[in-house]
């Protein structure tokens, strides 16, 4: 049993077939099912399920799929330490989030962070989903990621940094952009535009207008709230989001922001594999990121 035995049953696992894992990894199939049937004559068990379209780990592949994600992750950041320490460099970050994150909650502290640590390297990975986002922190392949906090769990530790309000974003003609604020019974029935199914967004907004027994259709999907404020904005549709402040002001008279109060704030914050276990470095910047949060929120 070696790292590499292990690092493919991860990627397997990851991606939910062989083939999946061969394209993420740069080899060949044949070469991944080496790796696999080699780890099960070591343990002497079936770690994998064979399905018409992939494969899914066994009770005992899960156990070591746990294991594997959590060990190696620690391992890589340990060597990454070690390498740093060896070449006397600043060290690097390594961040994971949505693609428009940097510009409404990074930017101020991405300048700030560089002038205290002008030798250190900052490396983003944009994906689509807070679960994107955790698999990339389980795996080890970065140290930090920005997300929509959801309930505990996953083997991730998070911590809440801005509380965004709920807004309508309407185009300034629409009929419902003359009002003050919107009650969540003015969305029954509205055809809005909204993020993917799975995003955890997506999910907690549609459970909180569950709540008031709203049942909206979403019409439209796209990837980030940027796109979703843009088409409302060019009077395609409505689109519930969070407020942020960049699309505030006079730089967007065509657009009406408008307040939904009945509906608890989005969360967004950090999410780690251990804070405790965080570089110096890694955790300076989010810290920093923290710092001109709240200080943009205070003003």
């Amino acid at each position: 049993m070696t790292l590499d035995d292990l690092r493919v049953f991860a990627a397997v696992c990851r991606s939910g077939s062989l083939s999946g894992a061969a394209r993420d990894l740069g080899c060949t199939q044949s070469a991944v099912s080496q790796h696999v049937k080699r780890l099960e004559r070591e343990l002497g068990l079936s770690l994998l399920e064979r399905h018409p379209r992939g494969v899914a780990p066994t009770s005992a592949g899960r156990l070591l799929h746990t294991a594997v994600t959590e060990g190696l992750g620690r391992i890589d950041q340990t060597v990454r330490r070690i390498e740093e320490l060896a070449r006397a460099e600043g060290g690097s970050v390594r961040v994971t989030t949505g693609a428009t994150t940097v510009r409404h909650f990074m930017a101020a502290a991405v300048v700030d962070f560089r002038r205290r640590f002008p030798r250190a390297s900052l490396e983003f990975q944009t994906e689509t989903s807070s679960r994107g986002c955790f698999d990339a922190l389980t795996t080890g392949a970065v140290d930090l990621a920005w997300i929509t906090l959801r309930p505990a769990g996953g083997g991730v530790e998070q911590r809440p940094v801005v509380h965004l309000p709920w807004s309508l974003a309407v185009a300034a003609g629409d009929p419902l952009a003359a009002k003050s604020f919107i009650e969540p019974v003015d969305l029954q029935d509205a055809r809005l535009i909204g993020l993917p199914e799975n995003s955890t967004a997506r999910i907690q907004l549609g459970s909180r207008l569950a709540e008031s027994g709203i049942r909206p259709i979403f019409d439209t999907s796209v990837t980030d709230w940027d796109s979703a404020i843009l088409l409302a904005e060019l009077g395609l549709g409505h689109a519930v989001v969070p407020t942020l402040p960049e699309w505030t002001g006079p730089g967007h008279p065509d657009l009406r922001l408008i307040p939904i109060p009945a509906l608890p704030a989005l969360t967004a914050g950090w999410a780690v594999r251990r804070w405790d276990a965080l570089s110096p470095l890694a955790r300076a910047f989010a810290d920093t990121v923290a710092h001109h949060c709240a200080r943009r929120a205070g003003k």
